[in-house]
């Protein structure tokens, strides 16, 4: 077998067709590396061009510990070597794939195919989650991508141990699809620079920049989705730096500064090229890496002179959630890889004067479809007119591309719901309930793609990984609607708890214990040693079809799970980013709040409401201590941490919370909450009895009528403690005064209805 040989033919057939290829070197892990030499050199690869992935060291060229794979994302190699035997993951291949220039080689060294789905590594370590042990991680996903690699074009295989090329990577013909060349309209046809239109590289993106001149004026949004490599991050920059030169200050998000890098890189050389760059252009440390391998995210600032607009634009980076508040007013916010984003975070930016978002539709960074299912339906309702564009041909290699088809293949990135026509008619009455097994879906590619492709709308953020834990975690079960055999709705299940005593003891004293989420916030959060004995189920996701939407599909699965789980485990619970719509939801299927988190989860801006639906003696235990320790610290901690929680989402947890509190005041301070009610008394004489009555209310709203916004009034000002200023314009009210004696009028059915025989006399004195 000649290697170089095997190489140099390769390659030559993906130069010829501007297209990659995938060489499996499979066999021995010193013989495979031997054997990559031997590819790079046959093939004629630089050793500037080329970036191995390997936990060893000790190379003549780039080497990038797979921890760091994600380093290549946005950037091009002409040859990438992956070493799957150590550290591998399939996050590392998705991260990694997306990197070869066309005409290039992406060099797969594994152990030999026929072991490899058997052979155990630190990824499978990760999924093994207590009280699982490696032992019961199955290799049902390296079974699958082996038989990828086995039957896709453009792979080519050689066994290094046994000498043998088994497939050569050959590939049909690129289709020939004519000219697609980049154009520059005609001056008057056109608002940005003629230069910008001369940077772009293909047709799609000077089409698609055109529409992006819309973001000049009020009102317009741009919606901009691609796959990988289709130039979209490059045609964002574009227009941002046409945007600033005209005095624009535009805001560019996006889930990390490192993806949105290609953005400022353009901007930047776009601004310079056309004399507009200022020289006190800002540049913080905003993706620069730091020893730990982490990038800051410090805001990153590009200025354009004065000279180029009326005051002088700028092009600037926030996190999404600080993006999110839109500081200092943008005229324009850009948010790259939009689908990595969560809805409600992507809602915020429909308040921005103009708005462009691009989005990744299939490929490692766009996995999450809630962007393209959910979020378009609330931008068509907002006040923006959208023009939508689409880049589909790919600028780093031609169209047809074996390796990009294989990716998508292997690693599902492009898996999706079944297509409407084919459930539109599901109702609760229509669809069975399955436990879907893994064998089931490893046996069946088209079952897999549309419970998977539910799970990836179910979520911001879908990762290559989440497939390997689909069909290997032990810990993990997948419940399903189907109406006529396809799949409808979808619940994925985490197995949780059941704890011997010493991780128990080790989750008290700080140590993180993989896999268990709830177990481990009672536990080392909240301090509850015993929290990890009972077992229970958590819902990580559930996900059902956009075109069967609120007909009582997700409600109808959830019934199905309780009922079947109700013999095997003690609770089911739930954790995620809480709205008032999620919270509604989940207390109407009988869960109940007995935890919302006292930080906002980074990416999406929000607090993390904890929920159980005991199905024990042990889980009803469990949920009552863990609501009676919610109610404990719920009045002080809304004053605090969550100050600024929305408070229709304070609203909604309480409502949902399984705890009855019956205020208890004293004589005297009934008199201060029937004097401020009912008569001249103020309410800052005595705050803690108004709270106490206002969380007795909000946990059992039926007992007495209040409107919504007396609701509010009575978290943002007696459970929050906020000035009364700010309360009275957030509600709504003309004036200050008017506000207070709101809150007095407020009190007066709470006093009614809790207050004892003595409130009802002190009432007297001023009803009578």
């Amino acid at each position: 077998m000649d290697i170089a040989a095997l190489a140099a033919e390769v390659r030559a057939a993906a130069t010829r067709a501007n297209h990659r290829r995938l060489v499996v070197l499979a066999g021995d892990r010193d013989a495979c590396i031997d054997a990559a030499f031997d590819v790079l050199d046959g093939a004629d690869v630089p050793d500037d061009e080329t970036t191995i992935v390997t936990a060893r060291e000790g190379f003549r060229f780039e080497r990038l510990h797979p921890k760091r794979a994600g380093e290549l994302l946005g950037s091009t190699r002409t040859a990438v070597v992956c070493d799957a035997h150590e550290e591998f993951s399939p996050n590392v291949v998705g991260r990694l794939v997306g990197a070869v220039d066309g005409g290039g080689l992406f060099v797969l060294l594994t152990p030999p195919l026929d072991e490899w789905p058997a052979r155990t590594g630190s990824f499978d370590e990760s999924l093994a989650v207590p009280p699982f042990s490696v032992s019961d991680v199955t290799g049902r996903f390296r079974e699958r991508l082996v038989s990828t690699l086995r039957d896709h074009p453009g792979v080519a295989i050689a066994n290094v141990d046994e000498g043998v090329v088994e497939r050569d990577g050959s590939a049909p013909s690129p289709p020939d699809v004519g000219d697609r060349s980049p154009s520059v309209p005609r001056e008057r046809e056109r608002r940005f620079p003629r230069l910008a239109y001369e940077s772009c590289l293909t047709g799609d993106q000077s089409r698609t920049l055109r529409s992006l001149e819309r973001l000049a004026d009020p009102g317009e949004a741009v919606v901009v989705e691609a796959d990988r490599g289709r130039g979209k991050s490059a045609a964002a920059g574009l227009a941002a730096a046409s945007l600033a030169a005209e005095g624009r200050d535009v805001l560019v998000t996006a889930p990390s500064y490192r993806s949105a890098e290609e953005v400022f890189v353009r901007a930047e050389t776009l601004l310079s090229d056309l004399g507009a760059l200022a020289d006190s252009a800002e540049r913080t440390s905003a993706g620069r890496q730091t020893q730990s391998g982490d990038h800051d995210e410090e805001r990153h600032v590009l200025r354009a002179n004065a000279e180029a607009g009326a005051e002088g634009g700028r092009v600037r980076f926030s996190d999404p959630p600080t993006a999110a508040t839109l500081p200092d007013d943008p005229d324009a916010v850009l948010v790259d890889e939009a689908a990595a984003l969560p809805v409600r975070l992507l809602s915020s930016f429909l308040d921005a004067p103009a708005a462009g978002f691009f989005t990744t539709v299939h490929g490692y960074e766009g996995a999450g479809r809630g962007f393209s299912v959910r979020f378009r339906d609330r931008l068509a309702e907002s006040d923006f007119t959208v023009t939508d564009a689409a880049l589909d041909e790919p600028i780093r290699y031609a169209r047809g591309d074996p390796v990009e088809t294989w990716a998508f293949r292997a690693l599902l990135l492009d898996a999706r719901p079944p297509v409407d026509p084919l459930v539109e008619d599901a109702t609760p009455e229509t669809v069975e309930y399955r436990a879907v097994s893994p064998e089931e879906l490893l046996a069946d590619d088209h079952l897999l793609s549309e419970a998977f492709g539910l799970l990836v709308f179910a979520h911001y953020r879908t990762e290559p990984n989440d497939l390997a834990r689909l069909l290997d975690a032990p810990n993990l079960e997948l419940r399903a609607l189907c109406h006529e055999g396809h799949v409808v709705s979808v619940a994925l299940l985490a197995r949780e708890g059941g704890l011997d005593a010493e991780t128990r003891r080790a989750m008290y004293e700080g140590a993180r214990v993989r896999g268990n989420m709830l177990p481990d916030v009672f536990t080392s959060q909240l301090r509850d040693e015993e929290a990890g004995v009972p077992v229970g189920y958590r819902v990580m996701r559930i996900a059902t079809h956009h075109a069967v939407r609120s007909r009582g599909l997700g409600s109808r699965l959830l019934t199905a799970v309780r009922r079947e789980f109700a013999g095997r485990a003690d609770y089911l619970g739930v954790g995620y980013g809480a709205t008032p719509e999620l919270l509604s939801f989940w207390a109407a299927n009988g869960y109940s709040t007995v935890h919302l988190s006292t930080t906002r989860n980074d990416t999406s801006g929000e607090y993390s409401a904890l929920m159980l639906l005991p199905l024990s003696e042990a889980g009803e235990a469990l949920r009552d201590r863990h609501a009676s320790y919610f109610i404990d610290r719920i009045v002080a901690v809304l004053s605090d941490p969550l100050r600024d929680v929305e408070p229709d989402v304070a609203r909604a947890a309480l409502r949902a919370c399984e705890a009855d509190v019956s205020p208890s005041l004293s004589d005297r301070e009934w008199r201060v909450v029937v004097g401020a009610s009912y008569g001249p008394g103020i309410y800052s004489a005595a705050p803690e009895a108004f709270r106490r009555l206002a969380l007795a209310h909000l946990l059992s709203p039926d007992r007495v009528e209040l409107d919504a916004r007396e609701e509010r009034l009575l978290v943002r000002k007696v459970l929050q403690g906020r000035p009364w200023t700010p309360v009275s314009e957030e509600l709504g009210y003309v004036s200050q005064g008017q506000c207070m004696r709101a809150l007095g009028d407020a009190y007066k059915p709470l006093v009614d209805e809790y207050g004892p025989e003595s409130a009802r006399e002190e009432r007297a004195r001023f009803t009578d």
